[in-house]
C-alpha cells in the first residue's frame, strides 16, 4: 500500500470534514440557511470530502475495505449529487449531514489517520 498517498487522501478527507464544523460552529440552523456564503464553503468542502473518498475507494479499496465504519460511498453519493444536480441542493439535508455525520467521521478520519500513518 503506497501509505504516503493514502495519507494524503486522508488528510484531505479529515481536513474538510474539520473546516466543515468550524464554518457553523455556534450557527443555528436557520443562521446557516440565511448564509449563502457559508452554505457555498460548506457544500464545497463536502465536494472535496467526497472526491477524496471516491480516490481511496477507486485507488486503495483495499485500505476502504479495512474501514466499513467510514461511509465510503454515502461520501461519493453526496458529492456527487451536488456536483452534478447543484441548483436542486437541499440544505436541510446539507445541514442535517453537518450536524449529525460529520463530527463522528471526524474522529473517525482521524484515528485511521493516525493507524496508516504510522504504518509507514
Amino acid at each position: 500500500m503506497s501509505g504516503s498517498r493514502v495519507g494524503d487522501y486522508l488528510r484531505h478527507m479529515r481536513q474538510a470534514a474539520s473546516d466543515v464544523c468550524g464554518f457553523v460552529a455556534g450557527l443555528s440552523k436557520d443562521q446557516f440557511l440565511a448564509d449563502k456564503r457559508t452554505q457555498q464553503v460548506v457544500i464545497m468542502s463536502i465536494v472535496i470530502l467526497g472526491e477524496a473518498a471516491t480516490k481511496m475507494m477507486d485507488r486503495y479499496p483495499e485500505t476502504a475495505e479495512r474501514y466499513p465504519g467510514v461511509p465510503w460511498r454515502n461520501m461519493r453519493g453526496m458529492r456527487n449529487r451536488i456536483a452534478h444536480g447543484y441548483f436542486d441542493i437541499n440544505l436541510d439535508v446539507v445541514w442535517e449531514t453537518v450536524q449529525t455525520a460529520l463530527p463522528e467521521l471526524l474522529a473517525c478520519l482521524t484515528a485511521i489517520e493516525q493507524e496508516v500513518t504510522e504504518g509507514d
